[in-house]
């Protein structure tokens, strides 16, 4: 399987990871955020910009 898990990074100085979203299919830009829809159907709407992949470890970074 190819899908990745999908994380908000918050806190400059310090950062954190939450876990928006697993097994991410697609990533679209939408207006002034991105779209991410899992294997499963789920859609999820975040407001922000994608900050980095890391395509061996299976994730989506996402900065608000």
């Amino acid at each position: 399987m190819c899908e990745a898990n999908a994380y908000l990074l918050e806190n400059e100085s310090k950062p954190n990871e939450t876990l928006l979203m697993e097994a991410v299919d697609k990533v679209e830009p939408d207006g002034d955020g991105i779209r991410l829809v899992s294997i499963f159907g789920e859609q999820k709407f975040i407001k922000g910009r994608i900050h980095s992949l890391s395509l061996v470890d299976h994730k989506v970074y996402i900065k608000p």
